[in-house]
């Protein structure tokens, strides 16, 4: 049974290691809300805190993400343990550095996610967002990408952006850990990675395909 919605998750952590605020960057949420909405769907949000998330990254000269602010009301969004998994198509996990501390660690968003995935539902990252795959078990106890071809931001872009000593973990490092089979492109291309019902992309450049990818997959 196909619902035609689709979850977007964010980051509820607003704190870049003591340096500056972060929390899930805008053009991540924007581009495949509007990829999504503009292919039928009916796109929700939902925060591993709840209520209203922490926002980095925004640029209201990108028309896209002017169009987000004024027409999307993020003030009380749920938490991924008060939604029911079979009531959505898709998640996209948005990225934003704070993914990186709060995603891996909230049960609600990994029983979601593996919910969903397990009944057929395509589970998607982007950026960061492929933090909430590094807890993600199945039911058998296996790592969800363990042997799966993905994408996420890289070691050499946490390197550019001056972040490796900053952030919990190296990401890229930390899925290759588990088993999945990482490819990247060059520091800040679009890279999309289609593998099954799990799409992931490398950065916020690659936002707007991931957001193609998934559509494209519910629409086999």
């Amino acid at each position: 049974m196909t619902t035609n919605t689709i979850l977007i998750g964010l980051t509820s952590h607003g704190d870049l290691g003591g340096l500056r605020s972060t929390g899930y960057y805008l053009p991540e949420a924007a581009h495949p809300w509007k990829v999504f909405t503009e292919a039928g769907y009916t796109v929700e949000f939902a925060s591993v805190a709840g209520g209203e998330p922490p926002v980095d990254g925004a640029d209201l000269s990108d028309p896209i993400q002017k169009e987000f602010t004024e027409q999307v009301s993020l003030a009380a969004t749920p938490t991924f343990a008060e939604l029911d998994p079979t009531g959505y198509d898709a998640v996209l996990f948005a990225g934003g550095h704070g993914a990186m501390w709060d995603f891996p660690s909230d049960p609600g968003l990994a029983t979601f996610a593996r919910d969903l995935y397990e009944r057929g539902g395509v589970v998607a990252a982007v950026c960061h967002g492929p933090a909430a795959l590094t807890a993600l078990t199945l039911s058998d106890g296996t790592a969800l990408v363990a042997g799966k071809r993905v994408a996420a931001f890289t070691d050499s872009e946490e390197t550019a952006v001056g972040l490796t000593e900053v952030v919990p973990f190296l990401l890229q490092s930390r899925l290759e850990e588990l088993g999945a089979k990482h490819s990247g492109a060059a520091d800040w291309q679009p890279h999309v990675v289609t593998d099954g019902n799990l799409v992931t992309g490398q950065n916020p450049a690659s936002s707007t395909g991931v957001a193609e990818a998934v559509v494209a997959v519910l629409k086999k």
